[in-house]
């Protein structure tokens, strides 16, 4: 019987398994090897981190809860959990079972990209989402912006004082006169017909049917986000509009003796997710003190 079991470990599950540790909970991480920064090559944002690589990250985060004897890692993947507060049943892929007083889903979510030939194969490393994460990158740089309003405003405004040349193009169905003049109101180009391809060479190349544009870098403004495990829906967990797992502070649930941490979760008083390593290591571990203090 763990006091502890943190399902996922990017930097949620890791910060949450590293503060139990501390406090010499028995603690069991279970990592699946997906991460949704798994394709990136550079981490940002990140004070003392910025430009590491991800993976270099998760190697050292493991390294250093080595140390501790009350913290169990396996590279496995749950697939199930039952159970009340003090008997809960995690479920791994291999076929066994283990059980805890408390759970921690840290398990993120999946990015659902447009259906763009060659954009999944560009996600992470010249196609984005986040301006705080990957914006700098392209200072004084032409990038395009896939998708629609609103939220193809929304990115320019947050990369217009950073980014060169901007260019919209639409994903899906084209543009109406509307969207058109309100995005080129802001000061960008409009791309007329919608995007047919992207593929990268020495730059990064949008193929419409007008023709072709060479741009550093693509933001995608029509993707969605999900939540990459079930155990939300197992557990019956209370949900907000955005998705997400409601949580409080203290990465609490509406099931007791179960927290969730990280982009997959956030309080009501947040309009969604933010998509940050510091953050979510951030609520990872104020989720252990959370499970800390209802144990104790």
């Amino acid at each position: 019987m763990y006091d502890a079991i943190v399902i996922g470990a990017g930097p949620a599950g890791l910060q949450a398994a590293l503060t139990l540790g501390r406090m010499h909970r028995s603690t069991l991480l279970l990592d699946s090897g997906e991460y949704r920064n798994g394709t990136v090559l550079h981490m940002h944002n990140m004070v003392g981190q910025d430009g590491a690589p991800p993976a270099e990250f998760r190697a050292t985060a493991r390294a250093e809860l080595a140390a501790y004897d009350d913290v169990e890692i396996r590279d496995a993947a749950a697939t199930s959990i039952s159970g009340v507060e003090n008997e809960f049943l995690v479920g791994i892929a291999d076929g066994s079972v283990v059980e805890g007083r408390r759970v921690v889903i840290a398990t993120g979510v999946a990015d659902d990209l447009p259906v763009v030939p060659g954009l999944q194969e560009l996600w992470g490393t010249s196609a984005f989402s986040c301006p705080f994460c990957d914006g700098h990158e392209h200072a004084g740089k032409p990038i395009a912006i896939l998708g629609a309003a609103p939220r193809a405003e929304h990115l320019i405004g947050l990369l217009g004082r950073i980014v060169g040349d901007i260019t919209v193009v639409p994903v899906g169905e084209e543009f109406t006169a509307e969207d058109r003049r309100m995005l080129e109101a802001k000061g960008v180009r409009v791309s007329s017909a919608r995007v047919a391809s992207v593929e990268k060479d020495d730059a990064v190349r949008i193929r419409t049917a007008d023709g072709e544009l060479t741009v550093a870098g693509v933001f995608v403004a029509s993707g969605t986000m999900r939540q990459r495990s079930p155990f939300a829906a197992q557990l019956g967990l209370r949900m907000l509009e955005s998705g997400s797992i409601e949580i409080d502070d203290f990465g609490r649930t509406s099931t007791s003796g179960v927290f969730a941490a990280g982009d997959l979760a956030h309080r009501a008083s947040l309009p969604g997710p933010m998509a940050s390593v510091l953050l979510a290591a951030a609520a990872g571990q104020l989720a252990a003190v959370g499970i800390i203090q209802s144990l104790a």
